[in-house]
């Protein structure tokens, strides 16, 4: 079977690999995003997906609008492919690319459809607290992840389990399912599935806003934010942002889902007592706990503006900080 390409993410990269390994699949060339400028350097740097492509001497083509660039189209078109492989690739391809290859357009995506759709499918998973999410192959039409399902698999989201944690996860388990998809459309074992509407909802674009914590929300809702935003969520600290890196809920509803370590904080958890942000403990060899709007908040790993990522208690321990401090909400008075 023939196959292009079409991929930019470190999330795309598996399935690409296994296209390769795959005796049954020719990968004739790679569709990626333009590289970007990246790092203190500010150097050009190509996509994970480009640097796969290129490590096996593949053709690359990186359109800065695959839709409008004749050259690209023209290409797509005399290669001839069997079927396109769409893995979080970035740009909407038109009808014209749609219907090119015989078996049409297969698109991993990092859910389990029609439930988000749209480009960040695996940090709003997390960030609304569910408890298993998944991957669907589908059959690309002109809308956003509207096309008729082909295959599903479920993955469950641990307690812990942060955005990049779970993509890697469900990296590899879509690059499985779109070898078995692409193997039974090709035997007709599959007959796609539309979607219910009805049932549709969205994983838009994050925002900076999407960032700033509020301690007046309860603890497994921050945590559910720190976890699928990760590692970009920020309060404030002595007037200067603190990225919050890692975190854990703690409680009876949580001891269960917790490892050994933290579970020892079960008979020595402080009474809720303090204002939201406050510090109304420092356990120690682990970190702060934060008392939030509803339930405590142990803070596991933080980043410092202009520092690296740290532990919660070598934070503790640098800053001397005291029981009773306040850390303010995200987006205010920072600097």
């Amino acid at each position: 079977m023939k196959v292009i390409f079409f991929g930019t993410p470190q999330f795309a990269v598996p399935t690409l690999e296994q296209l390769l390994a795959h005796p049954e699949f020719e990968v004739l060339a790679v569709v990626s995003q333009p590289d970007k400028r990246r790092g203190r350097g500010n150097e050009l740097t190509p996509s994970p997906v480009k640097a796969v492509a290129t490590a096996h001497n593949l053709p690359v083509w990186q359109p800065a609008r695959v839709k409008k660039d004749a050259e690209t189209l023209s290409q797509l078109k005399s290669a001839e492919a069997d079927v396109f492989v769409v893995v979080a690739y970035g740009q909407i391809l038109s009808q014209e690319i749609l219907d090119m290859p015989a078996l049409g357009c297969i698109n991993v995506h990092g859910s389990i459809l029609p439930q988000y759709r749209g480009a960040a499918p695996v940090q709003w998973c997390i960030y609304n607290g569910e408890p298993q999410t998944g991957i669907t192959t589908m059959l690309m039409d002109a809308g956003m992840d509207t096309g008729a399902m082909l295959l599903k698999a479920s993955t469950p989201v641990g307690l812990l389990d942060n955005a990049h944690q779970l993509a890697q996860t469900l990296a590899d388990a879509g690059a499985k399912l779109l070898v078995e998809t692409l193997l039974k459309l090709e035997r007709q074992e599959i007959q796609p599935i539309p979607q219910d509407f009805s049932l549709a909802t969205y994983a838009p674009l994050i925002k900076k806003e999407n960032y700033w914590l509020d301690w007046s929300r309860p603890a497994f809702n921050l945590h559910n934010q720190v976890r699928g935003f990760f590692p970009n969520c920020a309060a404030v600290f002595r007037g200067g942002q603190l990225k919050i890196v890692a975190t854990a809920p703690l409680g009876p509803e949580y001891w269960t889902q917790l490892p050994p370590e933290l579970k020892e904080l079960e008979a020595d958890l402080p009474a809720q007592s303090g204002r939201t942000g406050e510090v109304v403990s420092i356990a120690k060899g682990l970190g702060p706990i934060v008392q939030t709007g509803n339930g405590l908040l142990l803070l596991r790993e933080v980043q410092l503006a202009g520092k690296r990522a740290q532990s919660g208690t070598d934070f503790a321990n640098g800053t001397r900080l005291a029981v009773g401090e306040v850390l303010e909400n995200g987006g205010t008075g920072e600097g």
